[in-house]
């Protein structure tokens, strides 16, 4: 298929080696930074051969999230974002941006989402996970009460935020000691990830402002395979259970689901029929996934057309309002 848009394409910036994460632990890591550096040359190439029409890039984990200091946070964000806004002005029909948001201060980052969508033009922003705050070991996940205005924001903007995994605090990975490969994105990242997006519904967050739109990757982080018994069992604590609609209702209203660095037929029909095709996005996940793996796979896949196009690239248009 031509035309395709993929939503998890990662970049990177020399100067944020520092914040690098183990996510490519496991992979094929030669020519990874290179990959990460390089913008147009060979991403264009590839996207070329693999029918990907445009990348939406972000900065590769685990980026601002990583930094404890919250006013380094804010001037690193501002560096990437404009580093990133430079790539998209120079190939505007070809890569489009997810901001990096500075949640170590969420008045800052409302801020910052504020001006990259309105003045840089991005189409939302891309967080990788809990934001550290203070040291490595401390972390605050974005159902907190004090990330209420960011989400506002969110919201008057009409713009989805990308939820990307990162590893667990190292307080909280006693049951992978042993087994390192079970961390990073074989299994830790999921775990942490679906739990971060179970937290955001359980807080009532998706009552509180209905509009908003969440961007899951990976197939939906096991969300859409795992959501009927989720809810069934927190049915049973009526007590603790705020919201005003089932558990399933917001993950069908309130996220999509990408297919980024899951190319699995029977994963995609599964979560098809959970969520529905409207709510379904492919994305790639480059450079720690091969484009024409992805591209192959997806546009082989043993689905309707329709269903292809709406997954493949009218989604993501009426999303991102492209």
């Amino acid at each position: 298929m031509e035309g395709k848009i993929a939503l998890e394409e990662h970049f990177g910036i020399s100067s944020f080696g520092v914040y690098a994460s183990k996510m490519a632990a496991g992979l094929d890591q030669s020519g990874l930074v290179d990959r990460l550096l390089d913008v147009a040359d060979l991403r264009l190439a590839q996207m070329d051969k693999s029918g990907v029409e445009l990348a939406v890039l972000s900065l590769t984990a685990q980026g601002v999230q990583a930094e404890p200091n919250a006013q380094v946070a804010r001037e690193r964000a501002r560096e990437a974002n404009d580093v990133l806004a430079g790539h998209v002005a120079k190939h505007p029909g070809r890569f489009a941006g997810f901001a990096a948001i500075p949640m170590q201060d969420p008045d800052a980052a409302a801020q910052e989402l504020e001006r990259a969508v309105r003045h840089l033009g991005f189409k939302g922003a891309l967080v990788n996970g809990f934001s550290n705050v203070g040291d490595a070991g401390t972390g605050e996940y974005y159902d907190l009460p004090k990330f209420h205005p960011f989400w506002e924001r969110v919201q008057s903007l009409g713009v989805p935020v990308y939820l990307h995994p990162r590893d667990p605090l190292p307080g909280q990975t006693t049951i992978y000691d042993g087994f390192p490969a079970l961390l990073g994105p074989a299994w830790a990242w999921g775990v942490e990830t679906a739990t971060h997006a179970l937290r955001l519904i359980l807080s009532g967050l998706f009552d509180r402002y209905p509009r908003l739109t969440i961007i899951l990757g990976h197939m939906g982080e096991t969300l859409p395979f795992a959501i009927a018994r989720v809810e069934a069992r927190v049915n049973a604590f009526p007590r603790t259970n705020v919201l005003t609609k089932p558990v399933s209702h917001y993950l069908y209203e309130n996220f999509y689901v990408t297919t980024s660095g899951h190319f699995r037929t029977q994963a995609l029909l599964n979560a098809m029929s959970e969520m529905g095709s409207d709510r379904m996005l492919f994305s790639i996940d480059y450079p720690y996934e091969p484009m024409d793996k992805a591209a192959r796979w997806f546009d082989n896949c043993p689905v309707s057309e329709a269903d292809r196009l709406k997954i493949g690239r009218l989604n993501a248009q009426r999303l991102l309002r492209l």
